[in-house]
């Protein structure tokens, strides 16, 4: 299978989505993934399917433009005739206003304007104009099989026209508004620019991530005479491994590795904090971050798709593409609304027509106004807009959500687990003391040989502790997780090292780490870890919202326990290994919603089974992660803001779906009982839009607690 990646430009909404998706699937697509708003569409099709280009010439004749991902075009592409929908609306508008016009004539002497004929000529180029749009797409989406809202458009509009051409035709003035086509694909075309730049401006935080891409960079090169020179180059030119000098005030162009040199980074654009990281020899730099001060050699160790960056807007643009339950409903009555529309509007014609007593005339305007009132894309808007804006807010903070569905769940969470290593504590551990029965210096050299193949925290403590030049060769080294190391050097001889879990015959369990050789016991470690400064503001947040605190460690129930009294957490589980922490969280998460947060090194099985598995992180490690919600400072700090942002998203989202139902609910009867005409129902169907997207624009700012 083959994954392809296309930007669908003039989505608006899920029904818009709903049509490109159907589109797909009739072409054998698979694995389809349409975000109406910011265009992205991913799917995935066999090698030889012949489809994709015929997929993409269906697409376009919905109304929609499909570029490649990532494709730039050397050509300037040809100069459309009214390619945008302010363009159109400029267009038509003087002459709705001449036809307005002509439809208050009699009141302001205008008898020219009132001329039938005169407004058929007035009405042409606008109605014209409309339907190469709204016709044009209404047409194609019937042909798709999903409706979508220009159906109703076209529908309003053609059905006052052919009727005032007939009252043309037959001398009938009384049949004769020209106006009311006119003003519906006029307003229309307005109030769809209008949403457009609306639900742009939901798009704002990735583009300001996105906007930092195309900077220039120092390169260093050295000609033969192994002299150093330094040249200009585009980031988008740089390759791994080349090298870069970056000195004060430089954005780093890319994600690279220092070689020599001390820097103070702000990394604001990644982790929402403002105050400068000091970074040193062998960090790594973030491409996008700033240097505050210093200078310093690199080379790049990402380029494009693979750095963090895009990593982090990639996570996303997924994350916003995903829909939460909550949408589910709103899709449902999404894809039968046209034609749930239409066949209200045809009994809306009919019933004022036969019962109410209402002339031809006037029950076609209800009719219409029924059509061009009542608005799919409000429910389909609801969820997309309040999740781009919720996601864009919660990136500049430094919280990265790559489960949308956990914003909607996070209203329901009654307890949160906690890792302890480097999670509460900040995971920079020191050796306090130890006991060797061999020599010092061997037995230092023993223990940084083996724990140099850990990845755990406390093994990388160690080692930079301890680091030889010199280290000692294993043939064999196996990781026993939740307990230590285990190595089989060239003799045969087999050294452990781990908590006392490893050996039942330990009599002494005060120290954290104990190394055998063959069985016997050759020495300990005591080591240190301190609490993250903000752990104990975080559990007071959770007791304050009445969230149960639960500590889930591998390590002793005597350790554990002190953590637990100094932060006041409700409850200890210790001495689990990682198959117990799993067994744990299942059994937690089947007596109600937990959320586990942990540092996502060796607690992913535990993590993936909760309801919400959170991650403290750094960025450079976003792509080992199997969180629902990534913290970019690697810190708990973000923790309550993540669990706001969550919940006030879901009420966004909540509140947008009421607005939109109730909106359709109360339009569709005033307009069939004709309390509104058909240009004001236009104009207040455009405008509910508006309404939708500016409530969700109000979560950017909206305090949260």
């Amino acid at each position: 299978m083959e994954k392809v990646s296309w930007k669908v430009e003039g989505m608006t909404c899920s029904n818009c989505a709903l049509s490109v998706n159907k589109v797909l699937q009739k072409q054998g697509m698979q694995h389809i993934a349409v975000n109406p708003i910011n265009g992205d569409v991913v799917f995935e099709t066999a090698s030889a399917n012949g489809n994709v280009e015929k997929a993409k010439k269906n697409i376009e004749l919905l109304g929609y433009t499909v570029k490649a991902d990532g494709t730039e075009t050397t050509s300037k592409p040809a100069k459309k005739f009214l390619k945008t929908h302010l363009q159109k609306f400029w267009f038509c508008l003087p002459f709705t206003l001449l036809l307005m016009l002509g439809h208050l004539g009699m009141t302001f002497n205008l008898h020219l304007l009132h001329n039938p004929v005169v407004q058929l000529v007035l009405c042409l180029p606008v109605y014209i104009v409309g339907m190469s749009y709204f016709g044009k797409s209404a047409i194609n989406s019937l042909r798709s099989g999903v409706p979508n809202m220009n159906v109703l458009i076209a529908l309003g509009a053609t059905a006052a026209f052919v009727y005032s051409l007939i009252g043309l035709i037959t001398a009938d003035v009384s049949k004769i508004f020209f106006e009311t086509s006119a003003s519906i694909i006029n307003i229309v075309f307005f109030g769809e620019w209008l949403e457009h730049m609306t639900v742009q401006k939901t798009q704002k935080a990735i583009k300001e991530l996105t906007r930092n891409e195309k900077v220039m960079a120092n390169m260093i090169a050295y000609d033969d005479q192994h002299n150093e020179h330094v040249f200009p180059v585009e980031n988008t030119h740089l390759k791994v491994g080349d090298l870069l000098l970056i000195k004060t005030g430089e954005q780093v162009p890319m994600d690279c590795k220092i070689l020599s040199g001390e820097v103070e980074v702000n990394e604001a654009i990644i982790t929402g904090e403002s105050l400068p990281v000091f970074k040193k020899l062998n960090d790594i730099l973030i491409g996008g971050s700033v240097i505050a001060n210093g200078t310093v050699k690199t080379y790049v160790t990402a380029v494009g798709k693979e750095t963090v960056m895009n990593s982090i807007v990639q996570m996303m643009k997924q994350a916003q593409g995903q829909k939460p339950p909550v949408q589910k409903l709103a899709d449902k009555i999404s894809a039968v609304f046209v034609p749930a529309v239409i066949t209200i509007s045809i009994l809306t014609l009919a019933v004022n027509y036969f019962f109410a007593g209402q002339n031809f005339q006037e029950s076609l305007m209800r009719s219409i106004a029924v059509l061009v009132i009542s608005c799919p894309c409000a429910m389909g808007l609801a969820t997309p807009a309040a999740i781009a804006v919720g996601l864009g807010r919660a990136a500049k903070e430094g919280i990265l959500y790559t489960d949308t569905k956990s914003m909607e769940l996070f209203k329901n969470i009654k307890q949160i687990v906690f890792d302890k290593t480097g999670t509460l504590t900040n995971g920079k551990f020191t050796i306090t003391n130890f006991k060797s029965e061999i020599d010092t210096e061997e037995f230092k050299k023993l223990v940084f040989s083996l724990e140099k193949f850990s990845n755990h925290p406390i093994a990388k403590s160690i080692t930079e502790a301890w680091k030889t030049s010199s280290p000692l060769k294993f043939k064999k080294v196996e990781e026993i997780k939740g307990v230590g190391m285990k190595g089989e050097d060239k003799e045969g001889n087999i050294v452990l090292i781990g908590s006392a879990k490893m050996d039942e015959t330990i009599q002494d369990v005060s120290h954290h780490l104990y190394v055998t050789k063959n069985g016997a016991m050759i020495g300990w470690l005591d080591i240190a870890d301190e609490l993250r400064p903000e752990a104990k503001e975080v559990i007071s947040y959770c007791k304050r919202k009445n969230i149960k605190t639960i500590l889930l460690s591998g390590d002793t129930y005597a350790k554990s326990r002190l953590i637990a009294d100094e932060l006041e957490l409700d409850e200890v589980i210790a001495e689990q290994t990682p198959k117990q922490k799993l067994d744990k969280i299942e059994q937690l998460v089947n007596e109600q919603p937990t959320v586990m947060v942990g540092d996502g090194i060796n607690d992913a099985p535990a993590l993936a089974k909760a309801t919400i598995s959170i991650s403290l992180s750094k960025a450079s490690q976003l792509a080992i992660q199997s969180a629902s919600v990534v913290l970019m400072d690697s810190g708990l700090k973000k923790l309550p803001l993540a669990m706001q942002l969550g919940k006030h998203t879901y009420g966004t989202i909540k509140g947008n779906l009421f607005w939109a139902f109730l909106y359709n609910v109360v339009a569709i009867p005033i307009a069939a009982v004709g309390l509104l005409t058909p240009t004001a129902g236009a104009l207040v169907m455009g405008l509910s839009d508006v309404v939708l997207a500016g409530n969700s624009l109000w979560l950017k700012w909206k305090k949260l607690d």
